[in-house]
């Protein structure tokens, strides 16, 4: 317990840490569910006194100032945008927004994030000093501790102390000051599902066998796939983002985690979003391991997991297999993620499988749109390309493009498509020469 005179040397309060920060300075302050949002008022309550101030976030799920109003001299920076990065944008914040792969964050960090101060929302210590990053924080906030000249923690007796590698922990002495700030962590509403999004959980669900290692993200999609896997034995867990329903899994037992061959015995993640019951049941939960995110997305490192299933989402793709997950028409709505890195390394896992689901169209305006088309919008990113597309799932089926040549590719696409859209995807298909 020797690290207790030193806390108290280093603690002070919230205006105390905030006054460190100074005209100039990037401040990083978390990621998804592990963000300093008191430290983050504090320094908020300076914004007259400051300026060329750049906040470093990602996922951000609750308001903070600087994403709320462009009348301030602060800027953003961000690797994967959220629902208040996307706000900050519409509302003229100006930003240096990145599409990295999440397994190259450490990258971001160095390159572009290049942070002076690190905000650090933790854990309480345990009894040799190292605080838990909490749900989210081991997926990069090493790396900003690494880079910050001045590292400051927001101990929050709310966050869950998380075990997980080295990576996952930050000690008391590498903390430049100390602040005690309880807060209520973010705790989002589970998306209802619908019958489209059960007829596409039926065919993903089909594709998953039992002793499966999976990875699957959020949404009412994710949420109706994995609470359907409560049928399924000896499942494991290896994934960027632990969600509620792989804390289901673990509770009824079909979560085991012997079969994957590959850090067996522990459910691997990075970050976690869910309510505050599932951060209550990862708090020193043995079963439960944290690692950043350049080794849990490292596609190397995915393949080495046995019948490894990635699931993840899409909002268009053309009938060449190409996914669209990120931008559409110049407009950036998350990034690149983890797709690919999960795309990759499930499909050269023994086994494994890479599905991309999606539904078929979507209703906008009271007009019925296609979600898959025969070419993208302009301004439309491809995240996924299709030499690596694997599955593509809609709720009217599911196919293995990889074994395709590109005509039955193309017919197999327009099969996936809502049938208002099946003839005219047909008849530009024919124009274009890509099915006689």
């Amino acid at each position: 317990m020797g690290y207790k005179k030193e806390y108290l040397e280093k603690l002070g309060t919230l205006e105390d840490a905030a006054a460190l920060v100074k005209s100039g300075d990037r401040v990083f302050i978390g990621f998804a569910a592990s963000v300093a949002y008191r430290l983050m008022d504090a320094l908020w309550a300076r914004k007259d006194e400051l300026e060329d101030v750049a906040i470093l976030s990602s996922l951000i799920l609750k308001p903070i100032g600087p994403y709320s109003s462009a009348d301030h001299k602060f800027s953003f920076a961000s690797p994967f945008l959220g629902p208040q990065e996307r706000l900050a944008i519409k509302l003229g914040v100006p930003n240096e927004i990145s599409s990295f792969h999440l397994s190259e964050v450490d990258l971001w960090i160095e390159a572009i994030a290049r942070p002076t101060v690190a905000f650090i929302e933790c854990s309480v210590p345990d009894e040799n000093g190292y605080m838990s990053y909490g749900p989210s924080g081991t997926c990069v906030d090493s790396f900003a501790v690494e880079k910050a000249d001045i590292v400051i923690a927001q101990v929050n007796r709310n966050v869950p102390y998380i075990y997980g590698s080295e990576g996952a922990f930050l000690h008391v002495g590498q903390c430049d000051m100390i602040v005690e700030a309880d807060d209520v962590l973010p705790d989002p509403v589970e998306k209802p599902s619908d019958e489209v999004t059960k007829k596409i959980s039926a065919h993903v669900l089909r594709e998953i066998p039992d002793g499966a290692t999976i990875q699957m993200g959020i949404g009412a999609l994710s949420n109706e796939i994995g609470y359907g896997l409560m049928d399924h034995n000896d499942l494991g867990i290896y994934t960027e983002m632990f969600v509620p329903s792989m804390m289901a899994l673990m509770k009824n037992g079909n979560v085991t985690n012997t079969k994957k061959g590959f850090l067996d015995g522990k459910s691997i993640f990075s970050f976690g979003i869910g309510p505050n019951e599932m951060y209550r049941y990862m708090d020193h939960n043995e079963q439960i391991y944290a690692m950043p995110f350049p080794f849990v997305n490292d596609s190397r490192n995915i393949a080495k997991n046995k019948r490894m299933i990635s699931v993840n989402s899409a909002m268009e793709v053309n009938i060449y297999g190409e996914v669209a997950a990120d931008c559409m028409n110049f407009k950036q709505q998350s990034a690149c993620g983890g797709q690919l890195d999960f795309v990759q390394g499930a499909q050269w896992s023994e086994g494994g499988k890479s599905i991309i689901a999606l539904a078929s169209s979507m209703m906008k305006d009271g007009k019925r749109i296609s979600k898959i088309s025969v070419d993208f919008s302009v301004g439309t990113a491809v995240t996924t390309p299709r030499g690596d597309v694997e599955y593509i799932a809609t709720e009217y089926g599911c196919v293995n493009l990889k074994r395709l040549p590109l005509r039955d590719r193309v017919r197999a696409m327009i099969g996936l498509a809502h049938p208002d859209f099946r003839d005219e995807l047909t008849e530009e298909a024919k124009r274009y020469k890509l099915i006689p």
